[in-house]
């Protein structure tokens, strides 16, 4: 009786290969050629898909045509201002980061760009390496993470720009230097505009007191804020909600 058949090599089946990550589409705006030329090469060795606009009206055109991950833009641009390109795109809804390029690289240029609605601003001349430096770091901070939400880095609430990142906080073209607790104190304000905040919930979220004491440690740090946002004749930001708390308004007067 024949014995039975002996089984064959067993091949084990290959791992799944991961998909390979998208390319990152780059729309650069930027209205001299060889500084344009030069961005575009920079980056797409960084595998990054680049195009090209030579103006702003036609880079607004492209922005709103098909969605980019990021856009870099000359601050001074035929056509169309950077600023008003940048402001005429969130106003449409793009929200793609922004980098700005600009020969005027004095702070107060700086903050125009920022309250334009730009995520950073890169003053020339610059290095190739520093420009693919931010935009990666850009780009990593656009990219949510596995069911998180992309981080914000800028807030905006009415004349008041807070950097995340940098620390930083303007109103207007006046930067406002705060200590580390009125920072966190006008970032929750920021992050709830047009709304009653107890002074529970702030004893709550930003002190993390699990109870409410008797003090008046929230009435202090809101009057020193107050005075560091409203300086001269600017109206407060930071209003006394009768019976209730406080509330930052956008649209003070």
């Amino acid at each position: 009786m024949q014995g039975a058949p002996m089984p064959g090599p067993q091949i084990a089946a290959a791992p799944a290969m991961a998909a390979a990550p998208r390319p990152s589409r780059l729309l650069v705006i930027e209205d001299d050629p060889v500084l344009a030329h030069e961005i575009a090469s920079a980056l797409s060795r960084q595998h990054h898909e680049v195009e090209l606009a030579p103006d702003g009206t036609s880079g607004l055109a492209l922005a709103l045509a098909a969605p980019f991950d990021l856009v870099v833009t000359d601050r001074m641009l035929p056509e169309l201002d950077g600023l008003d390109l940048i402001g005429q795109m969130r106003a449409a809804g793009v929200r793609a980061p922004v980098l700005v390029l600009s020969a005027l690289g004095a702070a107060g240029e700086r903050v125009r760009g920022l309250n334009a609605g730009a995520d950073d601003y890169l003053a020339k001349p610059f290095d190739l390496d520093e420009l693919i430096a931010r935009v990666a770091a850009l780009l990593r901070r656009a990219a949510p993470g596995d069911g998180e939400p992309a981080r914000q880095t800028v807030l905006r609430a009415g004349p008041v720009v807070m950097d995340l990142l940098e620390r930083t906080v303007h109103r207007g073209a006046r930067e406002v230097d705060l200590l580390p607790r009125e920072f966190k104190l006008l970032e929750y304000l920021m992050r709830h505009p047009n709304h009653s905040l107890t002074r529970a919930m702030l004893l709550r979220d930003v002190w993390r007191y699990r109870f409410a004491p008797d003090t008046n440690l929230v009435d202090v740090h809101i009057g020193k804020l107050r005075r560091k946002l409203s300086v001269g004749d600017e109206p407060d930001l930071i209003v006394s909600v009768r019976g209730a708390g406080f509330m930052f308004v956008t649209d003070a007067r």
